[in-house]
């Protein structure tokens, strides 16, 4: 049956031509009324500094709306990647693998950039941490593929999230409140209001709150509640414009999200992956806070300028059985703190004339901090009995990064235009005084290092538009990612490991068909890294990740393509890609086989256990995704509307690590995801019946130093909502 699906999931991505699934822009209300004769509203990307038209901007890009984030079901990162293609999610407790194009975060560790930088509100935001936060009352979500070095940083080589949440106005008093039950004791709550204070000051005021029982059966001598959610969100907005030229906008978040822990087993049990032993503590507990000020002064000739402030601060406690059975104690804690300073200011151009042009400049400290433990343990591994810790870290990593860039964009006809962008950065990366001890062997192992780095990359883009309906582009575009230190650990790889560098040609096409009714978007890329950062990972310590260069030329090349369309009471959007990756010559020994003698990277083996990996794919990086959403509007008279909607994802099988060795479990399985949602909706009610994963399909989500974890089984419920 799946088989059939894909068949036709593929046919239908041919059909459609697509590239990046994007809705209209947001409405006013999370569940507006739909016009049955209105044509698809105009999407809106803010990646360039500037509000754009997607359909004449040189990107690929999905762009969804709040409303489009909950028909789809997409709740937090983690179902992003069954609506964007491209795009795989794969999250293993602490931290995240969050991937574009096969490329971003695949390393448990602090040491190495994220590859696809995430922004909440105009400040980039934990970089692979604190990411399980819920998406509610957000304006729109912008997923942007390709390295994105002029804008979002040296370090986004694959892609930028910008996420926006919904700002404060002076339409009245207005908002909504929504309530959920679902099964597995789900309960949900979830609101905001909008207060007009004055003619000059408006605030707006929006909370989520979360309870929910575990997907796992865990049977042996556990401690916690691994899997069980008890999530509070809280956000408050304020806008105040004393003048036409002034606005100032400040927001503050503020998170408290505990799921117990993270559970899993063998990467080769053959069990019901819901059903598990575990003798190790279960903790998963972030709690964190953001606050963002942006400040923007119009000047009388056209100039703005804008300064964004941003301020982060997180603790995050950890605990897990690193074996996934309760045969062994092998086990992992620790506490990690990480306080983040951003200054970014940015200095526009008028739009309305021939050559314009935007300058920049950013800075950013970022403190993360693995605080020592305390012997017995202190309170953030609460749950170990003493002497049963097999490893632990401490120390501090800071980081900084100061940065100035730049685009000019000059019209060289009325439809042909040319943009050139740059950035240079200078960044710092330090491991103070970081720790890595083995009770059970009596050894402590000390880093006390510092790596610098500075680049400049660069974009030259060649836009051109064919006729109102067509808007055709190519690029030539650089990226970089610095390089690191490896914590200190008993397998013994480099010390350090150097930055990759890479260079990105695109070329897209983007069309409007039908009077706005029908949109496409087509487009190809072709990426080639030099040093490629690769995870040698060592699974008896899978938080304990080490990092190393691949020599020669590493390749990702793929199409892409999207459509969105709207007749009458019908709306469809779909999205596919299909993509390749090869690893150039790298010499490596896979330490699950074993460690006698040493493996050059370079010069190749002095073990029998070293092999060159040319040609292996990248991790996390499937060959084909493709998901399709369709729904459909009934009129039943009386202003009450009946709207059932389905959603299909498919995500193709990958390799989970480049040494792609199935007999250790180094394959990911495809996975097919279906979301159904039916909305009756009547003046300012509306009740929705949801179900997640409809199909319940049992997979594995991710795969990481021999553990595995389950994807969420079927979740279905009632939703209510009331719009005032």
């Amino acid at each position: 049956m799946s088989r059939k699906l894909c068949f036709t999931a593929s046919v239908a991505a041919l059909l459609w031509a697509q590239a990046a699934s994007a809705q209209e822009a947001p409405a006013r209300t999370p569940e507006p009324e739909r016009d049955d004769a209105a044509v698809l509203g105009e999407v809106v990307v803010t990646a360039e500094r500037r509000s754009t038209s997607l359909q004449t901007t040189a990107v690929a890009a999905t762009v969804l709306t709040g409303d489009d984030l909950r028909n789809k079901g997409v709740t937090s990162l983690d179902q992003l990647q069954f609506a964007a293609p491209s795009t795989t999610v794969q999250n293993f407790g602490q931290g995240n693998f969050f991937n574009v194009r096969g490329i971003g975060k695949s390393e448990a560790t602090t040491a190495i950039g994220v590859g696809v930088i995430t922004y909440r509100d105009g400040v980039a935001a934990f970089p692979g941490y604190f990411q399980t936060e819920p998406y509610y009352d957000i304006a729109s979500l912008e997923v942007l593929r390709g390295p994105q070095g002029t804008f979002a940083g040296a370090n986004a080589t694959r892609g930028a999230v910008f996420l926006n949440s919904r700002n404060p106005d002076f339409s009245g008093v207005d908002g909504y409140l929504a309530g959920q039950v679902g099964n597995y004791d789900q309960f949900k709550a979830q609101g905001a209001v909008n207060l007009p204070l004055g003619d000059t000051l408006a605030a707006r005021f929006a909370f989520n709150h979360e309870t929910r029982g575990s997907f796992y059966d865990i049977t042996g001598p556990y401690t916690g509640n691994p899997g069980e959610v008890d999530s509070t969100s809280l956000r408050a907005s304020f806008l105040w414009t004393p003048t036409d030229a002034l606005r100032v906008l400040w927001k503050t978040d503020f998170n408290d999200i505990d799921l117990g822990g993270y559970p899993s087993d063998p990467a080769l049990a053959t069990n019901d992956p819901f059903e598990i032993t575990s003798n190790g503590p279960n903790r998963a507990h972030d709690t964190f806070v953001r606050s963002s000020l942006n400040v923007s002064y119009a000047f009388d000739n056209g100039v703005t300028l804008r300064s964004i402030t941003g301020y982060q601060d997180g603790v995050s406690l950890f605990s897990t059985d690193l074996d996934g059975t309760s045969l062994l104690n092998n086990t992992f804690a620790d506490r990690f703190e990480e306080t983040i300073w951003s200054q970014e200011f940015n200095l526009l151009s008028p739009e309305d004339q021939r050559l314009s042009w935007l300058v920049g400049l950013y800075y950013q400290h970022d403190d993360a901090r693995f605080p020592a433990a305390t012997f017995p343990y202190g309170e953030y591994v609460i749950g170990f009995p003493e002497g049963v810790l097999d490893i632990s870290l401490f120390g501090d990593t800071p980081k900084e990064t100061a940065a100035v860039f730049g685009q000019v964009s000059y019209d060289i006809s009325d439809r042909l235009q040319l943009q050139l962008g740059a950035r240079y950065a200078h960044s710092t990366s330090t491991n103070d005084e970081v720790y890595t001890t083995y009770p059970q062997f009596g050894i402590v192992l000390l880093q006390d290092e510092s790596v610098e780095d500075e680049k400049v990359t660069g974009k030259l883009t060649l836009n051109w538009k064919l006729d109102d309906d067509n808007f055709v582009y190519g690029f030539i575009a650089t990226g970089h990612k610095m390089g690191g230190l490896n914590p200190p650990n008993l397998y013994r790889p480099p010390r350090s490991f150097g930055p990759e560098d890479l260079v990105d040609y695109e070329l897209g096409w983007k069309s409007t068909f039908l009077g706005g009714r029908l949109r496409t978007q087509l487009g190809a890329y072709y990426t080639v890294y030099q040093d490629f950062q690769v995870n040698i990972g060592d699974p008896e310590y899978p938080q304990i990740a080490s990092i190393m260069n691949v020599g020669g030329d590493t390749v990702l090349m793929g199409l892409e393509g999207s459509a969105q369309a709207r007749f009458g009471p019908w709306a469809m959007d779909v999205a596919a890609s299909l993509s390749s990756s090869e690893l150039g010559d790298f010499f490596a020994a896979d330490p699950r086989v074993g460690r006698t003698g040493l493996c050059d990277a370079e010069t190749g083996p002095t073990s029998p256990n070293c092999f060159n990996l040319a040609g292996n794919s990248q991790s996390y990086a499937p060959e084909f995704t493709f998901n399709i959403g369709v729904e459909r509007t009934f009129d039943l008279g009386g202003g009450a509307t009946l709207t059932p909607r389905v959603d299909y994802a498919h995500i193709g099988e990958a390799w989970t690590s480049i040494f792609a060795n199935e007999a250790l479990g180094d394959r990911l399985e495809a996975r097919n995801i279906v979301n159904a949602l039916l909305t009756y909706a009547r003046d300012d009610w509306r009740l929705s019946a949801f179900s997640t994963n409809l199909t319940d399909q049992t997979y594995i989500a991710a795969i990481n130093a021999g553990l595995r974890y389950a994807g969420p089984p079927r979740q279905y419920g009632l939703v209510l909502t009331r719009l005032f």
